[in-house]
């Protein structure tokens, strides 16, 4: 247990910064499992429509520093494969 104010506070704030953290973590897996679906559904049109609104979303995590740019950049690249292969 924190004794001090200082380490009461930093309790505090890791607290709220992990709620927010596993919120945004849920929307960016939700965005990605949404473009998974589409693709194995076979819907082109609809895998775009995901992918467009999901991409935003794994940026928005990179610049709050939940995920790693490189870890991003796989994920989004890895989708496109998906929907190229749709496509195809």
């Amino acid at each position: 247990m924190a004794n001090t104010p200082q380490a009461r506070k930093r309790a505090r704030q890791a607290e709220t910064h992990r709620r927010r953290n596993a919120s945004q973590r849920s929307r960016l897996r939700t965005a990605i499992k949404s473009v998974v679906t589409a693709t194995e559904s076979g819907d082109y049109d609809s895998a775009i429509a995901a992918y467009q609104a999901a991409v935003p979303i794994i940026d928005r995590a990179v610049t709050h520093g939940l995920i790693h740019q490189n870890k991003a950049a796989r994920h989004k690249s890895r989708l496109n494969g998906h929907i190229k292969a749709l496509k195809a």
